[in-house]
């Protein structure tokens, strides 16, 4: 309704100005009437039906077709009683009826309404009821009618335009929300593959350490390491066939999550796990805040670009995390010394379904309203930059 309530405000405004000018033209030449009398008592009627009608003009819901039907029926009644109290030659010189623009009003109403067809349907009636009983098909008549009709048949298309551009909208929105909302929990996904599977690494070097001889190891274990394995089998064939996706349940973590999501976090704290012998962080001395929901999306992106180096940089490769704390922004940069990758190559990913670097990076700084940068060329490494508004909110 963003782009009709402007219009409805302004016709009902319009009704009461052209009443204004009714009252004023009849006042001035009253006088000249045959019956005078019938024509104030008309114009009282106009009056309080006008005011009565001014809420539900400016408001689409109110308006409906009983009182535009009533403003129809009034707007006539006043333009035929123009030709009983009007003098024959006021009438053949070109008199105003008793209503004058105020019918136009009805009109507009209709074609706010209902479009250009209603419009014109009630412009048609206005115009026969003007030549039937008010002076006959006069060229000031034929004149009045063709400018009725056109100003309410191209208001009402305009109107119709309107409306089929807001619903257009409407739609694309809720297809970018759709998109935005597959795309999360896609990242939500992958970033749950990669966490079972580095458990299942981290397992099994604890089970292959424990025990070298190659016994079963714990039944607990497996049992945990089988239903993790299938809770994300069965997303990511819920999310391929389009199907809901089904509960699951997160690894343990010995990390609680703030009560507030809100609540600033140490960007900081959050990336100091990724670091290891092979990852090396770097970052100011004293804490970077960022609001909570919005440190945790970039300490998760940040934890892919680290996992991206892990799988495809080589075991021996290095990676560094530089944490810049400017004043209107964050910005990580993962670099690493590994062989690199050609240009086109995270197109080609992305095709055949990886969506580590578009989804849970990429796609998590778009909707921090952030932006991720990857440069790289073969044998120079991969350098990831992630630029983050200080008053960044998912």
């Amino acid at each position: 309704m963003s782009v009709e309530l402007p219009l409805w405000k302004a016709i009902s405004y319009f009704r009461v100005l052209a009443l204004c000018y009714a009252l004023l033209r009849y006042f001035n030449s009253y006088l000249h009437f045959l019956h005078p009398v019938a024509g104030w008592i008309f114009l009282g009627a106009l009056t309080l039906w006008t005011l009565a009608s001014t809420r539900a003009f400016a408001n689409p819901q109110r308006c409906t077709r009983f009182v535009l039907g009533t403003d129809l029926a009034l707007a006539v009644t006043g333009i035929v009683m123009s030709g009983m109290t009007d003098s024959p030659a006021r009438i053949s010189h070109g008199a105003p009826t008793l209503p004058t623009i105020w019918a136009a009003g009805t009109v507009l109403g209709f074609a706010a309404k209902g479009g250009w067809r209603p419009a014109a349907a009630s412009g048609s009636v206005i115009g026969v009821a003007n030549i039937l009983g008010h002076g006959g098909p006069t060229g000031d008549n034929i004149h009045n009618i063709v400018l009725l009709m056109v100003a309410g048949c191209a208001i009402g298309y305009v109107i119709e335009l309107a409306r089929a551009s807001e619903a257009t909208l409407t739609r694309a929105l809720q297809v970018e929300a759709a998109t935005r909302e597959r795309e999360r929990l896609s990242r939500d996904i992958h970033d749950g593959v990669l966490q079972v599977l580095a458990l299942v690494q981290r397992r099994g070097a604890e089970l292959s350490g424990t025990e070298p001889g190659g016994g079963t190891g714990s039944g607990t274990d497996f049992a945990e390491l089988g239903r993790l394995a299938g809770e994300q089998e069965r997303a990511l064939r819920a999310l391929m066939t389009g199907g809901p996706l089904p509960e699951q349940r997160a690894p343990r973590s010995d990390a609680a999550e703030p009560p507030d999501p809100d609540a600033p976090r140490d960007l900081t704290a959050l990336l100091r796990p990724y670091a290891d012998e092979r990852i090396t962080l770097s970052a100011p001395g004293t804490p970077v805040p960022l609001p909570g929901a919005a440190a945790g999306e970039l300490a998760a992106a940040v934890g892919a670009a680290v996992d991206n180096v892990r799988k495809h940089a080589g075991e021996r490769a290095r990676a560094w995390i530089l944490v810049e704390d400017e004043p209107e922004a964050v910005t990580v940069s993962i670099r690493d010394d590994g062989p690199g990758f050609a240009p086109g190559r995270l197109g080609e990913a992305e095709q055949v379904g990886r969506l580590g670097v578009s989804q849970s990076i990429r796609g998590r700084l778009l909707d921090l309203g952030g932006t991720a940068e990857l440069y790289s060329a073969p044998g120079e490494g991969v350098e990831v930059e992630l630029r983050v508004p200080r008053k960044a909110t998912p």
